[in-house]
């Protein structure tokens, strides 16, 4: 039942998110693959704002290029805005605004942190309290990235990466993010991964049955130490991203150049991470990358999920 209470809007924050540390197991029956992965939840935010209305819209707003974007039924904070009023019984729509700052198709979950945002904002607006783990429940019908954006912190993700369990972190690490002229597909990126396996399996080393973070990553985590991470960032997807995108080996080469401790491509990529010492060495290597031709931000974590700001 919704309440007579109800605000007129809301807006909700959602964080992006790094892979500190990503497994991809081998390519199942169903098309999927089982994953384990190390996500931390950073400063690089998604506003969604929830207005009433009759029927469902979704406009953006912000930096970012959003021409690739959907906005009719396919939108992934529509299908989760549409989620909410069917499992609440909610008669009605909703006006969407979203001010991205999480760059389109780059690895960093900005359509997940929409989703989550518009869950948790929907709920709000209609009155209908559902709860957290209703929430969360729908969260993860909508993708593997989307209850992490929710829940945000730092956490493994195994399953398809939405069955977590947070994960313990001390104190905060600073990332400079180097922004991609054109975005990645997930999928293609994945199916580069399939291929390159099949075509080396005698070459290189087999899908894992059963991906697992490994301790040390849960370690550095745990120590609050940007050096032993750094020693640890891992993703199994770097590898196809940079066959994609060939120009990604650039520029992981000139961040560790200027002085990032280690660099990795997020996720599926193209958006590179480099992890650095703090936030002085972050704010230098940000100059030295756009010096470099590169769009580059700053970002910290871990960070909170999605929550209500207004």
């Amino acid at each position: 039942m919704t309440s007579l209470a109800a605000p007129t809007r809301v807006r909700v924050r959602a964080p992006g998110k790094i892979n500190v540390y990503l497994s991809v197991g081998a390519l199942q029956d169903d098309g999927y693959h089982d994953v384990a992965t190390a996500y931390q939840a950073v400063s690089l935010y998604e506003d969604v704002t929830a207005e009433p209305a009759d029927d469902f819209s979704v406009r953006f707003t912000g930096p970012i290029d959003t021409s690739a974007v959907p906005t009719d039924g396919s939108n992934l904070a529509i299908r989760a805005a549409r989620l909410v009023a069917e499992a609440a019984g909610h008669r009605g729509g909703v006006r969407l605004t979203i001010d991205k700052q999480v760059p389109v198709a780059g690895g960093m979950g900005g359509g997940s942190a929409d989703a989550a945002a518009t869950l948790l904002a929907c709920d709000t607006l209609w009155g209908t309290a559902l709860g957290r783990d209703e929430l969360l429940r729908l969260a993860a019908r909508l993708g593997a990235d989307v209850p992490f954006a929710f829940a945000g912190g730092t956490a493994v993700g195994t399953g398809r990466g939405d069955e977590l369990s947070p994960a313990l972190a001390k104190g905060e690490f600073h990332w400079v993010l180097a922004l991609s002229d054109s975005g990645l597909s997930t999928p293609a990126v994945y199916r580069a991964l399939d291929e390159h396996r099949e075509r080396y399996r005698a070459d290189i080393r087999p899908a894992p049955t059963t991906p697992v973070v490994e301790a040390n990553v849960l370690q550095a985590l745990r120590a609050g130490d940007p050096d032993l991470l750094a020693d640890c960032l891992h993703n199994d997807l770097q590898a196809p991203a940079m066959r994609l995108q060939p120009a990604l080996a650039t520029t992981l080469e000139v961040g560790e150049k200027a002085g990032a401790l280690a660099g990795l491509v997020s996720g599926s990529g193209p958006t590179v991470a480099f992890l650095v010492a703090d936030r002085d060495a972050a704010l230098e290597l940000q100059v030295e990358l756009s010096a470099a031709g590169l769009v580059a931000l700053r970002a910290t974590g871990p960070v909170h999920g999605a929550r209500v700001v207004h």
